[in-house]
């Protein structure tokens, strides 16, 4: 009798306490995450950590949960964590593993935007500045001495991410990466290289194995597994293929399934008011809805 009730209290113990230590399985459909065989309905904002002192982060982070966000995104920012080749930066505003685990101590999940390209109106995009003056580089394409630096960054972060268990299959808060950012916009101007690069990108980041789907914004060509729709481009022939729809103009931060037009309203009334937008110090919002 004894070892049944101890068993019980264990077992009443772990699904109390203990859920969020356990992975969880994170897909999609067509419509919107799938995070435990259940469709989600998230709200995203962007809070970019440097732009804010580690001392800022949870009061920021708090009062976007308070006004409604389910997900925080950032870009990651390549210059910042990697001034000089080889020579890494990761503490006061670059402590990005700090940044993720107190958004995950205010229960919300994260979207990181690897890139390593950001844009984020911040200098050079992202790229650190010893970039340039590798022999025969040039950006953003087919191009070997790019996609060696790309990965290595890449990767980098990855394993930063899977080493402190930050990703949602480890029972973290990450439920989406990114690589590449909106090149959708200029992959005209690099001819056929342009094709190669992005099938390198998406294989190339889907190799890192981090159990959560990666995105590409604004790619609609983008390999599968590989997710990207923005809301004015889905119709039916991209939507029901690795495409999500979006309200706003940068790939998934957060989904949804269904709601009412009023609903919909009401909820970015909510978030655009004045007073939330004040309290948020500089943190950029963005909402992602379907209608």
């Amino acid at each position: 009798m004894r070892a049944s009730q101890t068993l019980f209290l264990l077992l009443w113990f772990f699904c109390i306490y203990a859920p969020t230590s356990f992975s969880t399985n994170v897909t999609y459909d067509h419509r919107a995450l799938v995070i435990n065989g259940k469709r989600r309905v998230l709200v995203s904002g962007s809070i970019h950590y440097p732009r804010s002192t580690p001392e800022m982060w949870p009061d920021i982070i708090q009062k976007s949960k308070d006004g409604g966000l389910d997900v925080i995104e950032t870009y990651v920012f390549w210059n910042l964590h990697e001034p000089v080749r080889g020579q890494y930066n990761f503490e006061g505003r670059a402590d990005l593993v700090k940044f993720v685990k107190t958004v995950a101590a205010a229960g919300l999940y994260v979207h990181l935007r690897i890139g390593p390209y950001a844009c984020a109106e911040w200098n050079y995009g992202g790229f650190p500045l010893w970039l340039h003056f590798i022999p025969g580089i040039q950006f953003r394409t087919d191009n070997k001495p790019f996609e060696e630096e790309m990965k290595r960054f890449t990767a980098k972060i990855v394993d930063m991410m899977k080493q402190e268990n930050l990703y949602m299959s480890q029972g973290g808060p990450i439920i989406l990466s990114q690589i590449e950012n909106e090149y959708g916009n200029i992959d005209d101007h690099y001819g056929p290289a342009a094709k190669s690069y992005i099938k390198w990108a998406a294989s190339m980041a889907t190799s890192l194995d981090t159990g959560v789907p990666w995105v590409m914004c604004q790619q609609l060509d983008a390999p599968d597994p590989i997710v990207s729709c923005i809301w004015r481009c889905c119709t039916s022939q991209t939507c029901g293929r690795s495409c999500i729809c979006t309200m706003e103009g940068r790939t998934l931060a957060g989904l949804l399934v269904g709601l009412s037009l009023l609903v919909v309203m009401t909820m970015m009334h909510q978030l655009m008011s004045m007073e939330f937008l004040d309290s948020l110090s500089g943190a950029t919002l963005k909402t992602c809805i379907r209608p």
